[in-house]
């Protein structure tokens, strides 16, 4: 199942912040800090980005063992749940057309609601506060929209629309399909024209891209068996089915999240307030207050960094996350295609520190 590890929390956490906000911008290269905390023998890609400039993008180990292909800055990873980004990004750049807005009631866009649902807005989708269930099924399960609608909208709600945090998978696969229902486009048509395109991006997406032959890294388990590359996996014609749609399974290189995080910095792609709206903490994501929800970004603010949004994405076999620095212009990328292996190493559990660290080593590189 797709999933967000929700470790990404730890970027909040005490001992981390400890360790890292008390000191100055590390002087040493993200190179040298990759050599010291990148597990040995887990493999990926690494990018970061400073004032719209880029500080590295480097691949380590193999992006194919069986093939012996070398991971690249241009390899293309699984993101996962990093995908939700870009389906919030969509719904911005909808309003900023007119074509919708973030209060409209989903019964508006998605052809009715049943009594319990008619309060649902977008926005309570973008914020996870919809109060419906994580997900139908599995990511491979055939499943086309219509039914994915239907699923939804038949399903029991948790809690009152509205009234609390509940990370749901489902709710991002609507905003999929409200995207398609007012953009009169496919999803990934959409994303590909008024997203992707404008940002100089041509890696990313579910099946239109032309990777090249080697370019999407094949995926391992905990087991370092190999399992191959995310599209070989049950998907439909036009990309994954509709418990993944949307809220998962986006393929991207680091190089192309580079160019996300500058089109970020500029108004190209979204005005500053469908960009203010992302990264605003709409909604607490668990009692302690320490991370909140924007529309597809967790945000958190720390001593030392300032406003941090991220978010992270997961299935067994890889990880991706993305990372801001809000108030310093630094962006971090990374990706694994052998994310754990049994008794060895598992970048989840070290996710923050690596992020975090990463950033911290671009800000004081130059």
């Amino acid at each position: 199942m797709n999933r967000t590890t929700r470790s990404y929390r730890v970027l909040a956490a005490a001992a981390t912040v400890a360790v890292l906000a008390s000191c100055a911008p590390d002087t040493s290269s993200v190179e040298e800090f990759l050599g010291a905390n990148w597990p040995e023998g887990s493999s990926g890609t690494v990018a970061a980005i400073r004032d719209g400039e880029r500080v590295t993008c480097q691949g380590i180990g193999l992006a194919d063992a069986r093939e012996a292909v070398r991971a690249e800055c241009s390899t293309v990873y699984d993101i996962g749940s990093v995908t939700k980004s870009f389906t919030a990004a969509a719904v911005m750049k909808l309003q900023m057309m007119g074509a919708l807005d973030v209060h409209d009631p989903i019964r508006d866009h998605l052809g009715g609601a049943p009594a319990d649902k008619r309060a649902i807005t977008i926005h309570h989708l973008l914020t996870h506060t919809s109060g419906l269930p994580d997900q139908l099924g599995d990511d491979y399960e055939p499943l086309s929209r219509e039914d994915m609608v239907a699923g939804a909208m038949a399903s029991e709600l948790l809690s009152r629309p509205g009234a609390e945090h509940r990370y749901s998978n489902l709710g991002y696969s609507l905003l999929a399909a409200i995207v398609e229902e007012a953009s009169a486009m496919g999803y990934e048509e959409f994303l590909a024209k008024h997203l992707f395109a404008p940002a100089g991006m041509t890696d990313t997406g579910y099946v239109r891209p032309r990777w090249s032959p080697g370019q999407v890294a094949v995926e391992h388990d905990r087991r370092g068996a190999a399992r191959g590359a995310p599209f070989e996996h049950p998907w439909a014609s036009d990309g994954p089915y509709w418990n993944l749609r949307g809220n998962g399974g986006l393929l991207s290189s680091a190089r192309d999240m580079l160019r996300w995080h500058a089109a970020l910095d500029g108004e190209d792609v979204l005005d500053q307030a469908a960009k203010d709206a992302m990264f605003s903490p709409h909604v607490a994501e668990d009692d302690s207050e320490d991370t909140h929800y924007g529309y597809g970004w967790m945000i958190t603010s720390e001593p030392g960094y300032g406003r941090i949004a991220a978010h992270d994405g997961a299935n067994e076999r890889s990880l991706a996350v993305t990372a801001r620095l809000l108030d310093e212009d630094v962006g971090v990328f990374w990706a694994s295609n052998h994310a754990a292996l049994d008794g060895e190493w598992d970048l989840a559990l070290i996710q923050a520190d690596l992020t975090l660290g990463i950033a911290n080593a671009a800000r004081g590189s130059g």
